[in-house]
């Protein structure tokens, strides 16, 4: 856990410092003056897909009939994506087909967001846009695919002006489906995942900052203050812990509803 938040959020000569968003840029360590500079962030989003296709491979490397405990954990973590998102919301024929692009989404939103929580790191890589916003876009590239793939020649049409409206009509319900549909999709894709693990991070940090503050430079009865600090920011913890599951899941979840909405007969 965060049971004390890392040096640079620390209590310095007797002062309270309270965390800002540069923490979320922080300086390039390797690489500098290179395309291919990298900070902290990026360092953490590397290793955590070294980790993520070091589990999958282990899992999955020596498949037996009688599988072993990494096998079991493994086919248990695929078929969390494949009956509760894919083949519930597309059937076993779609389902399966998009499997790969859906579960790839989920692990990988889940192990970003999950480090935010780890001693050492203690940031969420999903927590700075790139990440959100580069899942959003394939999000979206595969729910046009999807339609197109259906109906190459109506899905457009059908997305922007739905059956049944009076043609009249359609010099407002167009504007708003494109907006809606095309525009409004993506950003908020983008912008559930980014707040919820910005905002996290923030508040875990002021919390165990605030618990540093109070334990190390308050003076008598202030202590105490460091006591419920640390309560709460260790029940948040656990809270952010289901964030990170929870918005993997939501993130999985709505791109297969967008494409469950594209394969749609009237596509």
């Amino acid at each position: 856990m965060h049971l004390v938040a890392p040096v640079l959020f620390a209590a310095e000569e007797g002062e309270f410092h309270a965390p800002t968003m540069a923490e979320f840029f922080p300086d390039i360590v390797l690489f500098e003056g290179t395309p291919f500079a990298m900070n902290r962030i990026m360092i953490i989003r590397v290793l955590m897909m070294v980790v993520l296709l070091l589990l999958f491979w282990l899992g999955t490397r020596r498949m037996r009939v009688i599988p072993t405990r990494g096998q079991s954990l493994a086919e248990m973590a695929l078929d969390f994506v494949r009956v509760n998102i894919a083949e519930d919301l597309l059937g076993k024929k779609d389902g399966r087909r998009f499997l790969p692009i859906l579960t790839a989404i989920f692990f990988t939103v889940l192990a970003f967001n999950i480090t935010g929580i780890i001693p050492g790191l203690n940031i969420a890589a999903s927590s700075v846009i790139g990440f959100p916003l580069t899942l959003a876009v394939v999000s979206y590239v595969t729910f046009i695919y999807a339609g197109i793939k259906k109906s190459p020649g109506n899905f457009f049409k059908n997305a922007l002006f739905p059956s049944g409206v009076p043609k009249a009509i359609y010099i407002i319900v167009t504007p708003i489906e494109f907006v809606s549909t095309f525009i409004i999709r993506p950003v908020t894709l983008t912008l559930r995942l980014l707040m919820n693990m910005l905002v996290g991070h923030l508040l875990l940090v002021l919390l165990f900052a605030a618990t540093q503050f109070f334990l190390f430079s308050g003076e008598g009865f202030f202590k105490l203050f460091g006591v419920g600090t640390f309560a709460f920011g260790a029940a948040f913890t656990i809270f952010e812990i289901l964030v990170a599951v929870l918005q993997a899941y939501v993130f999985a979840l709505l791109t297969a509803v967008y494409i469950q909405l594209a394969l749609a007969e009237e596509h």
